[in-house]
């Protein structure tokens, strides 16, 4: 690319060959013309096609970017790896498996226009959600625990479409799952939250890469993780600065 785009559309995945090409279509379909933006896939080591049907695509989508994990790290370190290539003032990320819905991004980014420049993230909230009971009832009840114990004023934080700036997440501190508790790390660093809702689809293909005991088991232990990070939050207050 010859001109630095203002967004980086971040996409996380792993083995979700058969949703790749309807996603990148519905993201082109929101944002070709809107806006100058790139596209980065990062493939966490999947075991299926997707990082053939990510190669082919690219020689045909110049701002789509594409980056494979030697093996399987998990979200947060694909979302890492993501955002560190990134060349966007802000990132958005979605979901690889389709159930976010591209078409929300512009709603984003007009909500970005009328904040202040302390704001550092915008969270989806999922109305209406197209998942089984099981695991309503399991965000229901681990978004209630996370919400009184980190005093995060986020309602969803489960949701992967998110828009927040690229250099106040390269600020925080990074640690495996650490997507789960953003609001609570940009808030700890001073910044700004604002939730919107935001459509959400049923899967079509594929099937999810985490249960409920999966989220459980590694939720307590950085619940109070993330309880101790809070707790020793230091944002110092410049007095006076020369250049």
């Amino acid at each position: 690319m010859n001109n630095i785009p203002y967004l980086s559309v971040l996409v996380p995945i792993y083995n979700e060959a058969d949703n790749i090409s309807l996603l990148i279509a519905e993201i082109r379909e929101a944002l070709d013309g809107l806006i100058d933006y790139e596209l980065i896939y990062v493939d966490d080591g999947s075991t299926d096609a997707s990082w053939q049907i990510l190669q082919q695509m690219s020689q045909d989508f110049n701002q789509l970017r594409i980056i494979r994990h030697r093996s399987t790290y998990g979200q947060s370190i694909a979302i890492l790896t993501g955002v560190q290539a990134a060349a966007g003032t802000w990132i958005v990320t979605l979901d690889g498996d389709g159930q976010n819905d591209p078409a929300d991004i512009p709603r984003l980014l007009a909500v970005l226009k009328e904040q202040p420049s302390s704001l550092h993230m915008i969270a989806g909230i999922r109305v209406k959600r197209q998942d089984n009971w099981l695991k309503r009832i399991s965000s229901r009840f681990a978004n209630g625990i996370r919400r009184r114990l980190l005093h995060d004023d986020t309602i969803d934080t489960g949701c992967g479409l998110k828009l927040f700036s690229r250099q106040a997440f390269l600020n925080l501190p990074h640690f495996n799952h650490m997507h789960r508790f953003l609001a609570a790390l940009f808030l700890r660093n001073g910044g700004g939250i604002v939730s919107i809702t935001v459509n959400h689809r049923s899967r079509v293909h594929g099937q999810s890469k985490y249960g409920f005991f999966d989220r459980l088991k590694v939720g307590i232990v950085d619940l109070f993780g993330v309880m101790w990070l809070q707790r020793r939050a230091i944002n110092a207050e410049i007095l006076k600065e020369n250049k």
